[in-house]
């Protein structure tokens, strides 16, 4: 853990440093400005394609929880489970208050198929129940982070089978949808 808090604190003082050094107008043009270095640095570490890393926020709080262990009703950085973590993350990144449990977040979000997921989306599993029983969220190309009860929290892949035969549906929540909609700079859909 102390290995990642340097990386951020060194991350933050690049994006600090090159802020104050690089022009407002010359840094939404320059392929070295710190959002696009991080969308690299993250795209690279979470497998997820840099286009699809627009919301620095999310996958920098997702880097700072992986490795968190799993506890059954945790909500910290010393052990976390599956709508804890989504509830922490939803909390600090969109600024969203979520259900304290997998199967009441699920009825606060609109249904969405697994091919609409856009990163923040929530997704929904019923491992060996009738019942939704995990719950992760959605970072882009079929991955998503979440606290596995086996290896805490972690990314995983939607294509492993695993995830495949349990997988159960989609969900956004109306807050994110529109603050990702407006982070790409377009419109979120009507419904």
């Amino acid at each position: 853990m102390k290995k990642k808090t340097l990386v951020a604190m060194l991350f933050a003082c690049v994006f600090t440093v090159s802020q104050a050094q690089t022009p407002a107008t010359e840094s939404a043009t320059n392929p070295s400005d710190p959002d696009n270095l991080a969308k690299d640095y993250f795209s690279q570490i979470m497998g997820v394609a840099a286009s699809a890393t627009s919301n620095t926020k999310l996958y920098q709080f997702i880097y700072e929880w992986i490795g968190t262990p799993y506890r059954l009703g945790g909500k910290t950085k010393k052990g976390v489970d599956c709508s804890k973590f989504a509830y922490e993350l939803y909390d600090k990144v969109f600024n969203t208050t979520l259900g304290h449990n997998s199967r009441n977040i699920y009825t606060q979000v609109d249904p969405i198929k697994k091919d609409q997921l856009r990163p923040g989306d929530l997704v929904f599993f019923k491992i060996r129940s009738r019942n939704i029983t995990h719950v992760g969220v959605y970072i882009g190309d079929d991955k998503f982070a979440h606290a596995s009860s086996s290896r805490g929290v972690m990314i995983s892949d939607l294509n492993e089978a695993y995830w495949k035969r349990y997988y159960y549906n989609g969900g956004r929540m109306l807050t994110a949808a529109t603050q990702s909609e407006e982070e790409n700079g377009s419109e979120p859909p009507i419904n």
